[in-house]
């Protein structure tokens, strides 16, 4: 239980329903669509889908998601791939022939088809209650009455402007100026597109006018998408992958998400005795950053589309992370791995609920970068992701960058389950930081446990880029402590990420916890 004479947020039981997520207006939408008679599915999707409108420079229709779910009274988990495709016409070849090492966050390149609303419309045909048009109706109205900016997305938005471009300038900023807190924005050609789909179905984004507002934007900066691109989009139905830690199964997608780094990560930390460490020392936040650059290391050279890349047991098997170990010393700190080509990015959302029925849905949903290529189509306003710059041009490389391929993702959704059972639904955001997120959110449960909420609140540390980034929630004395170990310690100017998640306990009681560092909340009935 917290200190209730420290300001803090405590968690958040009901016993019917429950969601919890980055911005309270979703968070409320989503409860809504359960008293309704809708499921988790119906819930999650409503909810995502509006964090499009109340946090635009993070998510929208224009971006990919993944989807971990069960189905009622069961506890096996299923997964759904809702990541699009580089258009047929990509070519690595011919962006190196151009001098290009990367591929440009900020380029027509680097926009793959968008894969969240064929997810969302296929989830909610074969395991939602409620139609379309009942779940997109308060997404429709939020598009045209608008949404008060919350303090968060403000600060974002106030950063991230000069990411937009041509159309998107138009349709995300007041003649080029970022929206302030309590200002309201509008997104009525997005709200005409969620009306058709809601009547009929993906065909009304994938097909036709939508789909050619689209394609339009994209050629106008040199894009090489076609209608038929957009027209071929599908995701696909996939399983979890899986790992232990003490007596806890941590599932994952697979790839082309990044979720195995974190079971990798967590089976580096096996180890070590962390939890006789200070859980906000110097030692943990040393090995944790070790295990890290090497996990992220075995992720830039493995993971990438799974139809080109056959190499994930191998990250898996015990005895890689027996090898990894041991590359660690306990008092000095080795090279950062070398980086992938993507810039630095902290921008996603997430939502999960846990209905009456102990259907449990964990789904993440993002553009990439902030405001994501910049790029948004003219009539619509649809803001197209740029989760093509995190393909790499490296020949040869299974993540290359490839017509009709899916680059490798940092979004990933989380479950928990213990003794078989399903426990506990969770996400962590915060671009790459999301697999170390992971694996420190379980850590904090199993080596000192806390409660849910507790471990979201602790503070962060993560290795990237060369830095060792520490929250302020770090001492002096820590600081100093790390950086006689050679690690090169930074004060992020920004928080760590963002977390929610929903624990299941035994007596059937719901409890939900939050992330501070967003604007969010866990809402239950």
């Amino acid at each position: 239980m917290r200190d209730f004479q420290r300001p803090g947020r405590s968690a958040v039981f009901a016993q019917n329903g429950m969601c919890a997520t980055s911005h309270p207006l979703a968070a409320q939408v989503a409860v809504d669509i359960l008293k309704q008679g809708g499921n988790a599915m119906d819930a999650a999707i409503a909810g995502a889908v509006l964090l499009g409108l109340c946090e635009p420079h993070m998510t929208g229709i224009g971006g990919d998601c993944f989807v971990l779910f069960n189905t009622p009274g069961s506890d096996d988990i299923k997964a759904f791939n809702g990541s699009g495709r580089a258009p047929a016409a990509a070519s690595a070849a011919a962006l190196r022939a151009d001098g290009h090492s990367i591929v440009s966050p900020q380029s027509a390149a680097a926009a793959t088809i968008p894969g969240a609303v064929d997810a969302f419309c296929t989830l909610s045909a074969e395991h939602g209650n409620l139609g379309l048009d009942a779940i997109l109706a308060p997404a429709i109205h939020y598009a045209t009455q608008g949404v008060p900016v919350a303090p968060r997305v403000a600060r974002d938005w106030s950063q991230k402007t000069s990411n937009l471009q041509h159309h998107g300038i138009t349709h995300f900023t007041h003649a080029g100026a970022p929206l302030s807190v309590g200002e309201i924005f509008r997104a009525p050609g997005q709200a005409k597109v969620l009306s058709r789909i809601a009547k009929e179905g993906r065909d009304a984004f994938y097909s036709g006018e939508v789909a050619a507002d689209m394609v339009n934007a994209l050629a106008e900066l040199g894009g090489v998408h076609t209608l038929d691109d957009f027209a071929a989009h599908k995701g696909n139905h996939t399983i979890p992958i899986s790992g232990t830690y003490q007596d806890i199964e941590l599932l994952e997608h697979p790839p082309n998400g990044q979720g195995a780094t974190a079971i990798l990560l967590l089976n580096i930390l096996k180890h070590f005795d962390i939890g006789l460490m200070d859980p906000d020392g110097s030692q943990r936040a040393h090995i944790e950053a070790e295990a890290t650059k090497l996990a992220y290391d075995a992720r830039n050279r493995l993971i990438a589309d799974p139809d080109h890349t056959a190499r994930l047991e191998r990250m898996l098997a015990p005895e890689t992370a027996d090898r990894l170990a041991a590359l660690i010393d306990p008092q000095n700190a080795m090279p950062d791995p070398a980086p992938l080509t993507e810039e630095v990015h902290r921008d996603t959302v997430y939502i999960t609920v846990v209905d009456r029925d102990r259907m449990a849905v964990s789904l993440i949903y993002s553009i990439f970068h902030s405001f994501g290529s910049g790029i948004a189509s003219e009539k619509y306003g649809i803001l197209l992701q740029n989760r093509g710059s995190g393909f790499c041009l490296t020949p040869g490389h299974p993540n290359e960058l490839c017509g009709g391929k899916r680059s490798m993702h940092t979004i990933i959704p989380g479950m928990l389950r213990s003794q078989n059972r399903l426990t506990m639904p969770f996400g962590v955001m915060g671009g790459q930081y999301q697999s170390t997120g992971h694996a420190r959110f379980v850590s904090n449960l199993q080596d000192f446990g806390m409660d849910p909420q507790s471990a979201i609140d602790a503070p962060r540390a993560f290795a990237e880029l060369g830095q060792l980034r520490l929250e302020q929630g770090y001492s002096g004395t820590v600081r100093q402590q790390l950086t006689d170990m050679g690690h090169n310690v930074v004060i992020s100017d920004d928080p760590i990420g963002g977390a929610q998640a929903i624990q299941i306990h035994p007596n059937g009681v719901l409890e939900g916890a939050s992330d501070p560092r967003k604007d969010g909340c866990a809402l239950g009935y």
